[in-house]
């Protein structure tokens, strides 16, 4: 039986915690004290008559009762949001509004000719558009933040209790600006030589990028910027030498135009899987079905062959 003693705060202070990794930053995140933060959090494995959470200096990590109840409280959280969420799209008289997830080289490749073919078919339908990493977006996912995630399959951990629907495959391309002097004479082997843009721990391509380069004998590289900030990216890498290593949906329609130029290295053992993410748990929100169909139309139209080696 439910204790009654259990408050919407106690749930979502838990939440909180698991998502920011420590309790100072949970507690900022919702406008609360620190010691507000722990009462609340002591409060709740009180009334449980377990320990939810073990805290060191290296943040906190899930007891076993933890990882079970944290399951259930994003459940009940979703459940709430998407009740919230039903009563603002009657007052917004019957608008529909789509929460979504975009991993980068679908928000820059894939999402724009979407959103064009949307406001044709369903001018009704709002989006909220946020882009990032897999692991962040995932979580925000089964948080209930976000309606559906659009990316490439993370590892085992970000799509725990999640369901993927594959859409189209996706390579790595290593791109550099017009007139590099690495298109001379391009060889894997010289990448090194150069600044790279590199892939971030947590990227969905990572450990792709990482398998690519021990298998072809490329070891540290000394000069690299991690990062997937395609902004970031596209500007650095056409005033620069760099080498930029990302997924090709991020910079497709610069290597068409020819602002940015695809090395010839065969990146094939990169390809993966890019596809909807949803919880299944979930009830599917409003207009998620019309809008999937809508991207799958758009994916037909659009999606490469991407068996080439120079990507």
């Amino acid at each position: 039986m439910l204790d009654r003693r259990i408050k919407y705060r106690h749930i979502q202070a838990f939440v909180e915690i698991t998502r920011q990794g420590r309790l100072k930053r949970a507690a900022e995140a919702l406008f609360l004290t620190q010691p507000a933060m722990s009462k609340t959090l002591k409060e709740l494995e009180e009334i449980l008559g377990v320990a939810l959470l073990i805290r060191s200096r290296a943040g906190i990590e899930l007891t076993p009762q933890g990882k079970i109840f944290l399951h259930f409280a994003e459940m009940s959280l979703a459940a709430l949001r998407q009740g919230v969420d039903g009563i603002a799209q009657l007052e917004r008289k019957g608008r529909t509004m789509l929460s979504l997830g975009l991993l980068p080289s679908v928000a820059a490749w894939l999402m724009p000719e979407v959103v064009r073919e949307l406001e044709l078919a369903m001018p009704d339908l709002g989006l909220r558009i946020l882009d990032g990493q897999i692991g962040h977006l995932t979580r925000r996912l089964r948080a209930g933040d976000l309606d559906l995630v659009i990316g490439r399959m993370g590892p085992p951990d970000a799509m725990a209790g999640l369901s993927f629907m594959q859409l189209y495959n996706e390579h790595v391309v290593f791109v550099v600006r017009p007139g590099h002097p690495i298109l001379e004479n391009p060889r894997l082997g010289d990448v090194a030589k150069w600044p790279v843009l590199y892939p971030p721990a947590g990227a969905a391509i990572t450990p792709l990028v990482e398998r690519f380069l021990i298998a072809h004998g490329i070891g540290d590289i000394p000069r690299r910027i991690e990062t997937v900030s395609g902004a970031f990216g596209r500007v650095y890498t056409n005033r620069s030498d760099a080498i930029w290593i990302i997924s090709s949906g991020v910079v497709a329609n610069e290597v068409a135009e020819g602002e940015l130029v695809a090395l010839p290295f065969d990146t094939s053992t990169t390809k993966g899987p890019v596809g909807l993410m949803l919880r299944p748990d979930a009830e599917p929100a409003m207009g998620l079905e019309p809008f999937r169909k809508v991207v799958e139309s758009v994916v037909a139209r659009m999606a490469p062959d991407d068996g080439a080696a120079t990507g």
